[in-house]
Order: C-alpha cells, then structure tokens, then sequence
C-alpha cells in the first residue's frame, strides 16, 4: 500500500511539474535559456521536483527514501510551498484552464498528499529535532542562488524576495522570517511525530 501510495504521489508531482513547464515555455516572454533557468528558480517547482524523486525512490524502494528524516523533511518544505501560495501569493494572480488544475497541484493537492503519506508512514520514533538544522540546508542555498541569481539579472521569483521593488532590508526581514518559520514548521512536526509514536505505542502496552 505505501509503494502504491509513493508512486501515486510521484505520478501527480511529475505531470505537475512536466505540465507547467510546458505552460511557461508557451507563455515565455524571455528567451528560452532564460525561461529554463526561470522555470528552476521557483521554490514550488524544484520542492515539487524533489517530491518527485522522493516519491519515485519511495516506489522503488531505495535506501535513501527509509533515511530517518527524510520523509520529514520533504514534508516540512512541500508544507511551506502551500502555506507560503495560501497566504501570499494566491491572491496576487486568478489562473484559469489547465494552469488552474496545475496550480492547485503544485501549491495544494501535493502538499495534501505529502502530509496524509507523512502521518501515516513516517517512522516517527526517529525523528529528532537536532535534525532540524540540517533540513535548513535546502533553503538557505536556494535564498542564496535567487539572491545572487536576482543581483546579476534584475528577476526574483517572488515579491517578498524581490530586492529591486522592496529593498535589502525587507528583503533580508522576510528572509529571517521565511527561515523562523522553517525552523517552527519543522519542530512542529516532529513534536506531532513524537506524540503520534507514542500514542501508538501506548495502545500497543494496551493490547
């Protein structure tokens, strides 16, 4: 049933991911170089793609997928695309056909996905929150590659990072704010974990 589950989850990702590619290179108003690289400067796609390897792994039953962690910590980062569209970005844009279908897959049904398969098939007794700084490592490269990446082209993928329009200085703020909420989200989850796994437990002594 998880394989089922972990390949049915990396179904959805990958035609999500292969569709709005496909979208934006339609719509590009950029060179094609330039819409490729643009395409790969979202935190929503390149979280989505992961999501896809992960799910893909998980299928086929790779090591790497069962490390103590990791489920969380994809769950963590696809849980930030979702809230981050929710409260900041869904209403700064109504998509409409095919690119509403996508959109609600990259930013809703995906994250819905990932957390349901989280709750239900993470080993949650392993999780620790030491673990946490080492999932900080993804976004901190990221914020760094946009930000440098922004400097030299004048494109920042998102308007809370967009040094151009809102300054350093916010920018930086939002950044600080964006990397308090990781570390809040994935202490979150792993508190949830540790109570989930103990309740278990518990009915397990019961029985």
């Amino acid at each position: 049933m998880q394989k089922a589950s972990a390949i049915f989850i990396a179904i959805i990702a990958w035609f999500a991911v292969i569709a709005q590619f496909v979208l934006m290179m339609q719509n590009r108003s950029t060179s094609i170089p330039e819409t490729i690289v643009r395409f790969f400067s979202f935190f929503t796609i390149l979280t989505n793609i992961s999501v896809g390897l992960f799910f893909t792994g998980r299928g086929l039953g790779t090591a790497v997928t069962y490390k103590p962690g990791s489920l969380t910590a994809i769950t963590v980062y696809i849980f930030v695309v979702g809230i981050v569209y929710q409260v900041l970005l869904r209403h700064l844009w109504q998509p409409s056909g095919l690119q509403f279908v996508v959109d609600e897959l990259l930013h809703s049904a995906i994250p819905l996905l990932t957390l349901l398969f989280w709750y239900f098939c993470e080993n949650k007794r392993t999780l620790r929150y030491s673990q946490v700084k080492g999932w900080l490592i993804y976004p901190m490269a990221y914020l760094i590659f946009i930000l440098v990446r922004g400097h030299l082209s004048g494109f920042y993928p998102y308007p809370f990072v967009d040094v151009i329009q809102i300054g350093l200085s916010k920018t930086l703020l939002n950044i600080g704010l964006l990397f308090i909420s990781f570390i809040g989200i994935g202490c979150l989850f792993i508190t949830i974990g540790k109570e989930v796994a103990a309740k278990k437990s518990y009915r397990h002594r019961m029985l």
